[in-house]
């Protein structure tokens, strides 16, 4: 059985290893042999035979019912995002060959849509490659440009890493949300290359990667360190555009009305005009 290919039990025994005894109300101790739940005392509290939960960690049972599943995510303390996740693994398709990449394009519509927005805005697809973005996001990162990918900027460029003095918050996230985007279609060309050569050039990633934690789009505020503006505070904001047949997200940045970041950032945006770009040359 190739492991890999094993997402509900590698999802299972990642969530089984994070709970601690006495978050489910059962003696911790010392001589304790795994770092969370054993097998048994999970297989107790969800009301099933711990035979039967071994199989599913060992992918000997790949299509558990949801009533099963629901338990399991009671004991975890999941919350909706990560139970529709957990769902979804046991609704994966027959293992099939790899496919090849699939084309991302923006609508025109949305294209449009950036240039006229006066914040940092860009759209990215599912494997988080930035498909468009205006002057302003690129502005407030090189690296945010059609082309680019953000999982390879921020876990692989030095110049990436210090816009963030909280990275390592930075990078939990972005592999949460990373996770939650690919779902259970881990068979692309895409997404193949993309995490190989994380998991090679990134001992963080792998680590991230390895507690599958998954993360609903979401607003939240993000420090940036900006060398020319210094320390913003910016909301992030995430929205799904297009129809249903490709999976692209509009991500906007904005500060908070009247705050110092939106002082820093109006000014930094005065650097994208014809007249501030003349002036930096």
């Amino acid at each position: 059985m190739d492991s890999r290919e094993n997402l509900l039990g590698d999802y299972l025994r990642a969530q089984r290893a994070r709970v601690r005894p006495e978050q489910v109300r059962l003696p911790g101790g010392q001589n304790r042999r795994v770092p969370g739940l054993r097998r048994a005392e999970v297989a107790l509290l969800a009301g099933i035979s711990p035979d039967y939960y071994l199989r599913l960690e060992q992918g000997r049972d790949r299509r558990p019912s949801r009533q099963i599943l629901e338990a399991l995510a009671g004991v975890y303390g999941l919350d909706a995002t990560g139970t529709t996740y957990l769902l979804s693994l046991a609704e994966q398709p027959p293992l099939r060959s790899r496919r090849r990449r699939v084309r991302e394009t923006v609508p025109e519509g949305v294209s449009k849509l950036l240039t006229s927005l006066p914040l940092p805005a860009f759209v990215e697809g599912r494997y988080f490659d930035v498909l468009a973005a205006n002057p302003l996001a690129t502005a407030l990162s090189p690296r945010i440009a059609t082309g680019q990918n953000r999982m390879l900027a921020v876990f692989l460029d030095p110049a990436e890493q210090a816009l963030y003095p909280d990275w390592d918050d930075a990078t939990a996230r972005l592999v949460a949300g990373f996770r939650r985007s690919v779902g259970t279609d881990i068979h692309d060309d895409r997404f193949v290359e993309l995490v190989g050569e994380l998991s090679l050039a990134s001992e963080r990633f792998r680590t991230l990667w390895a507690q599958h934690d998954v993360q609903a789009r979401q607003s939240w505020p993000i420090v940036i360190d900006h060398p020319l503006v210094g320390t913003m505070t910016l909301n992030r904001e995430k929205m799904i555009i297009g129809d249903t047949a490709q999976t692209l997200v509009l991500a906007i940045y904005h500060p908070d009305p009247g705050s110092d970041s939106a002082d820093k950032l109006a000014f930094l945006a005065s650097y994208t005009t014809p007249a501030g770009l003349a002036a930096k040359e």
